[in-house]
């Protein structure tokens, strides 16, 4: 008689097994515009040795003593200026690209989502998808440029998750995308479009991405490189649009460090000065609309720039659920699940 065919015992366990998952991330947000809500959301954030690579025992007096004792007051404010009746822009988009996802991919592939900081937790997640039989599951970080601070840092989270497991998934994970074709493609499509409906040309397109402290480059992170070459990349897919010039710039300094340079507020602000009235903004390096985008891009950005002398100013969607967008999760993630299903 073969393993196969024996009769298992009447109190075996019920297991599910058999399936693909695939887990989205994006980085997180506070279940509330309120300062107890960013108050929690913070401390799990900045206490990431990879997010803050100062020794704990030098920061966590600072971040405990100090920032989380004023900081969450003002960023519960710059929060509720984005908030919506769903909720957070950023988890809401990230659910609906999962679900479109789901729809695209159909019942051979169970999508879920997560957060890295915040909920639902990358833990729960993947669990839930181990309920649902998945023992292959693809974790999908939606950063395009790597960064040791974002993607890697969703890595270490699910590893934490498959440490604490008797009965592991196979775990692939997504690389960056930052130079696929079909991202890059996607966003000159959708950018484009967006331009095209402005009731105004613009002078210039400012590309600009988050911020990473100068050390990350000086330690050998890839970030910089990446979110350049996306921005090349971008440029040439585009093409000239006129005389329209390409910026590229980094947002959302934090502390005394020097950071990645050129700034984006100060670069609206230079431009303004120099005598350029008509500017747009597109943020490549996020895949969803978040607190970055709409309250430091569209609110901060516009009045920094109409102060200085700028006029017209917009900023452009990120592909969020766009149908380019949408388009290239599909791609890319059929290709990485490729020998699966």
């Amino acid at each position: 008689m073969t393993w196969q065919s024996q009769q298992l015992p009447a109190d075996h366990p019920s297991v599910k097994s058999g399936n693909v998952g695939v887990l989205v991330v994006n980085l997180g947000t506070p279940e509330a515009p309120t300062a107890k809500a960013v108050k929690v959301y913070l401390k799990e954030f900045l206490s990431d040795r990879r997010v803050v690579e100062i020794p704990p025992i030098a920061w966590q007096p600072i971040l405990r003593g100090i920032i989380l004792n004023t900081r969450p007051k003002k960023s519960a404010h710059a929060y509720s200026q984005v908030w919506t009746e769903e909720g957070s822009p950023l988890a809401f988009i990230t659910k609906a690209q999962a679900e479109g996802l789901q729809e695209r991919l159909g019942g051979q592939v169970k999508v879920e989502w997560a957060m890295r900081y915040g909920k639902p937790t990358i833990a729960d997640q993947l669990q839930k998808l181990m309920d649902q039989g998945c023992d292959r599951i693809l974790l999908a970080p939606l950063y395009p440029q790597y960064s040791g601070a974002t993607t890697a840092t969703v890595v270490d989270k699910a590893a934490e998750k498959l440490k604490a497991m008797r009965w592991q998934t196979s775990l692939r994970t997504l690389p960056p995308y930052y130079d696929d074709p079909a991202y890059v493609d996607a966003l000159a499509a959708d950018l484009g479009a967006q331009l095209d409906a402005l009731e105004f040309e613009p002078e210039v397109l400012l590309l600009s991405f988050h911020g990473m402290p100068q050390r990350t480059l000086d330690l050998g992170d890839p970030y910089h490189c990446h979110c350049r070459k996306t921005a090349r990349l971008v440029e040439a897919a585009m093409g000239k649009r006129g005389g329209m010039r390409y910026v590229t710039t980094f947002q959302s300094r934090f502390g005394p460090a020097k950071w990645l340079t050129p700034a984006t507020d100060t670069t609206l602000e230079d431009e303004a000065k120099a005598g350029t009235k008509r500017i747009a903004i597109a943020a490549p390096g996020f895949s969803a609309d978040c607190l970055e985008t709409l309250e430091e891009l569209v609110i901060q950005g516009k009045e920094q720039f109409q102060e200085a002398g700028g006029e017209d100013f917009a900023v452009l969607s990120c592909l969020n659920t766009s149908v380019p967008g949408m388009d290239m999760l599909e791609q890319i993630i059929r290709r990485e699940l490729s020998g699966w299903t």
